[in-house]
């Protein structure tokens, strides 16, 4: 990922969940018993081995975070997460964004 990151003007990368955990601790579907983050093939975007401390480094001119569960706290503006998310260097996705490359 990172040669093909290298030097992008634009890196949208999945969102989807910020903790392995997530949808265990959401109580959704499945409870305690529902699959992680990284079962379902997400990287989750927090904790010391999420994507969050990954992209700063990949060298793309930007980095938007994309196809975010409804379960992740980054979606609220307001929320701690988001600041991380932003102080990272990283945005996150609305919908109807649009880009000019």
């Amino acid at each position: 990922m990172r040669s093909v990151a290298a030097g992008a003007g634009l890196l949208l990368f999945d969102g989807t969940f910020w903790s392995d955990d997530e949808l265990a601790g959401a109580g959704g579907a499945g409870g305690a018993d529902a699959a992680s983050a990284r079962e379902m093939g997400h990287l989750p975007v927090g904790g010391p081995e999420g994507s969050m401390q990954l992209l700063p480094r990949v060298g793309a001119q930007r980095t938007v975070l994309v196809h975010i569960n409804n379960t992740n706290p980054m979606l609220s503006r307001s929320s701690a997460e988001r600041a991380q998310v932003e102080a990272a260097g990283l945005e996150v996705g609305d919908d109807g964004m649009e880009f000019e490359l």
